[in-house]
């Protein structure tokens, strides 16, 4: 099976791939120019980039949006978590969280949508945890983000950018576990194909 991911981010691809490789599904990468809403919630994104992305494409299609969120910030920056990187960075960011709570979390949100489909369904991934209080670590190619840099995933003491890639790896694969959006996916197609 053919799934489209319109999407300029390879990383992404890469990611979901690993998922869906064992099921012999094959991600077609689409580098569509896709206008973004202005909303902080990742479903809503999600849900106007598919129904772009669909009209274009035409077959079994996906889009995955991301978000940042930091609880005691009222969920800022979500999903302009990349305008905030480019305006006040890292270092900003930390600013409007000092003497607050650091909780926060990574959220994705993958939508697919084929022509059996009268609207999407979604897929999300949460990682829930901290803010360090300095970047730490230094930035390395599996890394798809400088939010690695002052991100410390629960149940870890070192940011994403600290860890070893041993490390990193072990840590994504115990994440990976019931929360992997390729594996939701897998999954839902599979029932639902049953179920037909």
């Amino acid at each position: 099976m053919n799934i489209h991911f319109a999407t300029t981010n390879s990383g992404k691809v890469k990611t979901i791939q690993e998922d869906l490789d064992k099921y012999g599904v094959v991600l077609i990468q689409h580098p569509l120019d896709l206008i973004e809403p202005r909303s902080s919630d990742v479903q809503e994104v999600a849900l106007e980039k598919i129904k772009q992305a669909y009209s274009q494409i035409q077959n079994p299609t996906i889009v995955v949006d991301a978000g940042f969120y930091v609880d005691d910030l009222n969920g800022f920056p979500g999903t302009f978590v990349n305008f905030s990187l480019d305006s006040i960075g890292l270092d900003g960011i930390l600013a409007l969280a000092r003497d607050k709570s650091r909780g926060c979390e990574f959220r994705e949100c993958l939508a697919y949508l084929d022509e059996s489909l009268g609207e999407p369904k979604y897929f999300l991934s949460i990682v829930r945890g901290r803010l360090a209080e300095a970047p730490a670590g230094v930035m390395q190619n599996h890394l798809w983000s400088t939010l690695g840099l002052i991100f410390i995933p629960e149940g870890s003491e070192k940011t994403l950018a600290e860890m070893s890639f041993a490390e990193y790896l072990e840590w994504k694969e115990t994440f990976r576990k019931g929360n992997s959006l390729g594996q939701k996916l897998y999954d839902w197609i599979e029932g639902n194909t049953r179920k037909n």
